[in-house]
């Protein structure tokens, strides 16, 4: 593509030459935040120095995840180098006031790209909608406790984020008041997070969380796992000075395990369900003063509309790989591994009846407790509000579940990309896609992806993959867990 052909937008620190698509516009790796390196390393992002000339805006930044997960499910690549707090932005055309959609990637709060093929936005901006998506920073770098350092530092790399669009996406066709947050797993309990802090409401107008995973971790627990992961890492103390004195690989290497202080075997296994997260958002009494589903139900956000949901089952696969004696323990018995209360468990089980083997019957646990109860949670503090719930119950063929990731390409309309067939197998229901699609474009352009709100029919929801497209039933199975 010849360079007079590309297209150049002035932005408030300078300009930035990005790429002429074939239907769009796409702009890379702009940096809304200065690095967050050396004396700025631990401290709340920090203003970008302006340039002089035209700055290239053609491939993705940097990426403050070092490595690949080896297991993920969603291509999302690592990028080296400092500038890490970056964005990219998709625009169907320069001139316009296109609504504008901005993506808060997944990867409990600990890893995860805004560069991965399924975050492109073609498909949106072929549907009229401005798309971006952006990083920030991750595990003990973005949410660990540090003397002399603001904590959720990730948290405010997103309003950074939401700052900068709000002062420059006019300049790329979109409109600053139709801005809609949406993510996925940590992405989504991000979205929640930010509905429910009075501060940032001016950022946007409405959210998408799809399989939200919230963090809301009590400060001291942050902090004992900032303590542990000091003394794994050799920091004396566990103070800016400290821990700057680390490498950030040393960190990064350690940090799961030091959010586990110190439990092993059963007891580490299970501790995403009675500890929650190892990093994510802090209730800091500063930033986020109390539990989010505690200030949604304040009246929090209750002007902007919410689309949420979860998949039937996001995290039963973890369990296909059990020994095979697990398999022939009645799931009564397997279920006291995750839950001790009797009085939780058999309720659980009385609504879950319908469920065979323990590999169904734990893995459904988990995304009952984890996601689906959640979504209930925040559809009730909300039901004053313009909340509207969906469920995924398509099953992928190659897996045999409705399961965490399986989703995404969905609501992306990117079924055609590479990646997909792993997941979904080689021929994915695109009339599926076009309907998921069609309600987050609809959500993003109107307020309202298309059926009742829960309020209006109490627990209404959408059903993607499943008869009747329509239910009020959907999450009753997990509502002993709500």
């Amino acid at each position: 593509m010849p360079m007079t052909d590309a297209p150049v937008v002035q932005t408030a620190e300078g300009a930035v030459r990005g790429i002429r698509r074939e239907s769009d516009l796409a702009f890379l790796g702009i940096p809304y935040a200065a690095p967050p390196t050396g004396q700025r390393r631990y401290l709340a992002p920090q203003p970008v120095d302006a340039w002089d000339g035209v700055r290239d805006a053609t491939m993705y930044g940097a990426t403050p995840q070092r490595r690949e997960e080896p297991n993920a499910i969603i291509p999302e690549p690592s990028i080296p180098g400092d500038e890490t707090l970056n964005l990219n932005i998709f625009t169907p055309a320069l001139d316009g006031a296109a609504p504008v959609l901005v993506w808060i990637h997944g990867g409990g709060f600990s890893s995860g790209s805004p560069a991965s093929p399924w975050y492109d936005g073609r498909a949106f901006t072929r549907d009229g909608v401005v798309t971006v998506s952006i990083s920030y920073r991750l595990g003990f770098d973005g949410f660990g406790s540090i003397d002399g350092a603001p904590d959720n530092r990730g948290v405010r790399d997103w309003i950074a984020a939401l700052e900068w669009v709000q002062r420059n996406i006019a300049a790329f066709g979109g409109d600053p008041a139709k801005v809609t947050i949406a993510g996925h797993s940590a992405g989504g309990g991000a979205v929640l997070t930010l509905c429910g802090m009075p501060q940032v409401q001016h950022l946007f107008r409405g959210g998408l969380a799809i399989s939200a995973a919230l963090g809301d971790l009590p400060r001291e627990r942050a902090r004992r796992r900032s303590i542990r992961l000091a003394e794994m890492t050799g920091v004396t103390e566990p103070t800016l000075e400290g821990f700057r004195a680390v490498k950030e690989r040393a960190l990064t290497r350690r940090q799961y395990e030091a959010s586990l202080l110190g439990k092993t075997g059963l007891a580490a296994t299970t501790a995403v369900l009675s500890d929650g997260l190892p990093w994510g958002p802090v209730i800091d009494g500063e930033l986020i003063t109390r539990p989010t589903v505690e200030s949604l139900a304040a009246g929090v956000g209750a002007d902007k509309p919410l689309l949420l949901g979860a998949t039937d089952d996001e995290f039963t696969m973890v369990f296909d790989a059990a020994p095979r004696m697990l398999r022939r323990v009645p799931a009564r018995l397997a279920l006291r591994v995750l839950e001790r209360a009797g009085r939780v468990r058999r309720g659980w089980l009385r609504a879950n009846r319908r469920r065979r083997g323990a590999v169904a019957v734990l893995g459904r646990f988990v995304t009952d407790r984890v996601f689906r109860s959640l979504v209930v949670r925040v559809a009730e503090a909300r039901r004053r509000s313009d909340t509207f719930v969906y469920r995924f119950a398509w099953v992928s063929p190659v897996r045999g579940w409705a399961y965490h990731c399986l989703d995404v390409p969905f609501w992306w309309d990117c079924l055609d990309d590479e990646h997909v067939p792993g997941v979904a197998g080689e021929h994915p229901p695109q009339q599926l896609a076009d309907e998921m699609h069609a309600a987050a474009v609809a959500l993003v352009r109107d307020g309202d992806p298309g059926w009742p709100a829960w309020r209006t029919e109490p627990g209404i929801t959408r059903v993607f993959g499943d008869q009747p497209a329509l239910s009020r039933s959907a999450y009753d199975d997990a509502l002993p867990l709500v």
